[in-house]
């Protein structure tokens, strides 16, 4: 019996070799086409994950500033540039901006509490130590700035006033502006600061520098490593390659009637688009992780 058996599997072995057929089971020939379609799928996925290592996670860009950075009211004139920023990023950027006109960094810091007269020190005094609330709000825990957000700071314009409560002096200024930066540092966020944007004055045919608490910016900038966007020169550079000067004081017409409004100082949209530009273009420049954003 068990030599018929072995004479009958011979045969049929032989049988399906003529036929082209191999004799493995089923199993065995499953498990090639198994394993061919686990490495195309391996591979698909492969194919996506560049992409999906790539996809940035959400990030909001906050503001802390004046006029020349501030969203507009309902006059057509002024528009702060940081009202432009946010359609020069794609959809993973919120900006949030928080600067307010006529604020020095000081009376932004603690509304409300800085005094009209000055102390010994000849720094406008505090009432009290008390944050403004949009201060409060950006150092929130759960809803102000988060690990990978950034927090861009301008200042120095009102600062050069030599009367409370917008005065404040460059030392003052130093330690303001480096306390901002360390509160988010300490977030996680990424501080960088900027120089105060020019306003128009001109010698002769050549737009000139006209704001102060530009070294103190960048002492501030040194100290704590922090990237600082020097937006006073930027400005100025753009003033002469757009040739506003020579100037005759007519700000309602021209180029620079369409760039300005009528004190030299703030910009209509066009004006604040451009400073934006500048901006964002000082962002690329110097490679800052947030340039990954930019259209």
């Amino acid at each position: 019996m068990k030599n018929l058996r072995t004479l009958v599997t011979t045969v049929l072995v032989i049988a399906l070799s003529s036929l082209g057929v191999g004799t493995g089971s089923a199993a065995d020939s499953a498990a090639p086409a198994a394993a061919d379609t686990a490495a195309n799928c391996a591979g698909a996925s492969g194919a996506k994950a560049p992409a999906a290592r790539a996809a940035a996670a959400p990030v909001t860009v906050w503001l802390a500033g004046d006029s020349t950075m501030a969203n507009p009211g309902s006059a057509r004139c002024p528009v702060g540039w940081g009202s432009q920023f946010d359609a020069l990023f794609n959809a993973d950027v919120t900006v949030r901006n928080q600067a307010v006109g006529g604020r020095s960094i000081q009376t932004w810091l603690y509304e409300g509490n800085v005094s009209s007269t000055k102390g010994s020190d000849g720094e406008c005094r505090l009432t009290s130590s008390a944050y403004s609330s949009r201060w409060q709000a950006m150092l929130n825990a759960s809803t102000g700035m988060k690990a990978g957000d950034y927090l861009f700071i301008q200042f120095g314009i009102n600062d050069s006033s030599s009367t409370c409560p917008r005065h404040v002096g460059p030392a003052r200024y130093r330690q303001l502006m480096t306390t901002m930066v360390q509160a988010a540092l300490a977030r996680g966020a990424h501080p960088v600061l900027l120089t105060p944007v020019a306003a128009i004055t001109c010698s002769g045919s050549t737009a000139t520098k006209n704001r102060g608490f530009v070294n103190e910016t960048f002492a501030v900038g040194s100290a704590t490593r922090a990237p600082v966007v020097d937006l006073q020169s930027l400005s100025v550079s753009l003033y002469n390659s757009l040739r506003f000067c020579p100037h005759n004081g007519d700000f309602g017409s021209g180029p620079v009637g369409a760039f300005f409004c009528d004190d030299r100082t703030h910009f209509e949209t066009y004006g604040a688009q451009r400073i934006a530009g500048l901006v964002a273009g000082d962002v690329r420049r110097q490679n800052l992780a947030l340039a990954a954003y930019l259209r």
